[in-house]
């Protein structure tokens, strides 16, 4: 087979495909007798061949696959009015530090955000197959470590960890800004019942009164009444990243593997 119909092969089964494409995969359409650098060779030139059109060969976590680009999706978001889920910041900001300091424990996001992180959270990002438990670490209760999956990086259109946004320092917030404009259509207007739910689930619990007892009520002066504690979150005042040392005890996030 010459390199022409080589190409028009490998063309035709990435535009049929339903997922990306390993080089495993893509080896098998020729009975192996290409090898990795062959077939890596004919993807580089249908990347070129593509330049320009409304469609891209890309490279992703989980493999190869043709997508469009993303300056035409206000338009093809036409055929398809209905809206992706919606989720709200909490949910968000608890998938940006994971990202960025996987792997962690929900101990760890709870110390970044302020906050308990509510089981609701972790599962629904569970459920969207964008994080997973990959071990425990090694201290009292062992904690379940946390990090992102390869569906993560195929939605955002990455093929690694390093690829995701820079945090820069006084800068907006570019990690939970890439992940409002490419993983999801979120607005900062969230359905009334979904923040309430959210700050329900995340409101630290109120005493319970012994029955009969008289309610404590202080007089209200200026020495007696506490300072509001400060809220924290991801992200400072600023937009400067407000991120933790990640333990020593924990790797730094890696690229994934590519499968051969």
């Amino acid at each position: 087979m010459n390199t022409q119909d080589a190409k028009r092969v490998l063309e035709t089964a990435l535009i049929c495909a339903s997922q990306p494409l390993t080089l495993r995969e893509m080896r098998s359409l020729f009975a192996d007798e290409l090898g990795a650098d062959s077939v890596r060779s004919l993807l580089d030139e249908l990347t070129r061949d593509w330049d320009g059109k409304g469609v891209e060969l890309v490279a992703l976590a989980s493999g190869w696959r043709f997508q469009s680009r993303p300056e035409l999706r206000e338009y093809l978001d036409r055929l398809h009015p209905e809206k992706p889920p919606r989720y709200s910041r909490a949910v968000l900001e608890t998938l940006a530090i994971i990202a960025y300091r996987q792997p962690v424990t929900r101990g760890d996001i709870e110390d970044i955000r302020g906050v308990v992180v509510a089981s609701q959270i972790v599962k629904q990002l569970e459920d969207r197959g964008w994080i997973e438990a990959i071990g425990h670490r090694e201290t009292p209760g062992r904690p379940a470590l946390y990090a992102t999956t390869r569906a993560f990086l195929d939605d955002l259109g990455l093929a690694s960890l390093e690829q995701l946004p820079a945090l820069e320092v006084g800068s907006e917030p570019p990690a939970f800004e890439a992940l409002q404009g490419q993983l999801l259509d979120v607005a900062d207007d969230v359905p009334a019942e979904a923040a309430t739910q959210a700050a329900a689930e995340e409101a630290p619990a109120e005493p319970i009164a012994e029955p009969g007892a008289e309610p404590a009520v202080e007089p209200a002066t200026a020495e007696t009444v506490p300072e509001p504690a400060p809220t924290r979150s991801l992200f400072g005042d600023d937009g400067t990243p407000a991120l933790p040392n990640p333990d020593p005890n924990d790797p730094p996030p890696q690229p994934l593997p590519e499968s051969a």
